[in-house]
């Protein structure tokens, strides 16, 4: 059964539509894992590395500073709780838990990080490595997507589409036309794709959920979100498992975020959906980015803007030519020289020092000054 019920103003159509008996289970399984994340993910800082001026190298890890190794890498990667990397001697090696662990030597030839998963390649078998154990998913993988809590891939050894979710490996499809990035798209804890019969479906909290009967031609994907334009051109957002019809016309540009997408509407509005609602920010078409939890736009004096959590936090009265967006943060370096970071509703000037480098991992923020200063800054502290 499914309900429809009108929520939009007058002459304005604006519906939801729900599934009853697949709410309730939706409902159940977010709630648990909301508790499973808070208690694992949540807490956890994330965490930062750099070489230093003897090319050791180190990890910032909850306020502290590591060695982990004497020399420097020749690929590292920053995740949110692991840190992998190939050695100077391409051993490849990850960070976990406080310490260090030695996969294998000389295998690896690529690999990928995120919030709480690793996945790797030893020549063609596909690996992930999830809260400190290493699990062979498939021998040959010809194509793989890494996500937060996913790992979708192709299985070459039976030709069939696989995800390995919380700690299990389940079979998806048999056949996605042409598997290419306009067919598939993972972010997070979310699969989206249209299958062989031109049906979309999506993945979701280990469930496959008949989306639409028909093939879509856009949509993009974020935290818990697919946003897309079906068959009749009608703009949808799905979200933790509501589908929300949010104009009978595509708009104009759109991107999805971590529960959010933002969007310039085809009569020229510039939109975000936040909270299961939508909120008009004007009438104009900005320049924007969306990443993660954060949009940043500018508006129609020019100035640079950032939606975070439903508030809008004025920045600059420029717009940045360079921004790095990452989990609740934007980072960038403005006119007068100052390394600026907005995180978690906060602003701060970091450093207005002449910086050799720098770069910013989900919400810590490196960087070098002259040859031998490194420092790290995180909520408002510097180590």
């Amino acid at each position: 059964m499914y309900l429809q019920i009108d929520i939009g103003p007058a002459g304005a159509d604006y519906f939801y539509y729900f599934h009853e008996k697949y709410l309730f289970m939706q409902r159940i399984l977010s709630s648990l894992l909301f508790l499973l994340l808070f208690q694992s993910v949540g807490m956890a800082q994330p965490l930062a590395n750099y070489v230093n001026m003897q090319n050791e190298l180190m990890v910032w890890d909850r306020g502290m500073i590591h060695k982990i190794d004497f020399l420097p890498p020749t690929l590292i990667k920053t995740g949110r709780t692991a840190i992998p990397f190939l050695d100077n001697s391409r051993t490849f090696k990850i960070y976990y838990g406080g310490g260090l662990q030695q996969i294998n030597a000389g295998f690896t030839n690529n690999f990928y990080v995120t919030d709480n998963l690793v996945g790797y390649l030893n020549q063609k078998a596909l690996y992930v490595f999830d809260k400190g154990t290493a699990k062979n998913l498939t021998a040959i993988c010809d194509q793989y997507f890494v996500a937060d809590s996913l790992i979708f891939f192709l299985d070459a050894v039976k030709s069939d589409y696989k995800v390995y979710y919380n700690g299990t490996i389940q079979t998806v499809e048999s056949f996605i036309p042409d598997s290419t990035l306009a067919n598939i798209k993972v972010s997070d804890n979310i699969i989206a794709y249209n299958n062989f019969a031109n049906q979309f479906r999506i993945f979701f909290h280990g469930l496959k959920i008949a989306q639409e009967e028909f093939q879509i031609t856009s949509f993009k994907a974020g935290r818990n979100t697919v946003a897309y334009v079906d068959a009749d051109r009608k703009f949808k957002i799905f979200h933790n498992g509501q589908t929300f019809l949010i104009d009978n016309f595509p708009p104009t540009s759109y991107h999805a975020g971590d529960d959010l997408v933002a969007f310039v509407s085809s009569d020229g509005y510039f939109k975000v959906f936040y909270g299961d609602s939508v909120r008009t920010l004007g009438y104009f078409k900005p320049t924007y980015q969306v990443a993660d939890n954060i949009i940043a736009f500018q508006d129609p004096g020019g100035y640079m803007k950032v939606f975070y959590k439903g508030d809008v936090t004025d920045m600059e009265s420029y717009y940045p030519t360079s921004l790095t967006i990452q989990y609740n943060s934007i980072a960038y370096v403005n006119t007068s020289g100052t390394l600026r970071l907005f995180s978690e509703g906060e602003t701060y000037d970091v450093t207005n020092a002449d910086l050799a480098a720098w770069q910013l991992n989900y919400d810590v923020i490196t960087y070098q000054i002259g040859q031998g200063i490194f420092k790290v800054f995180y909520k408002g502290n510097e180590y």
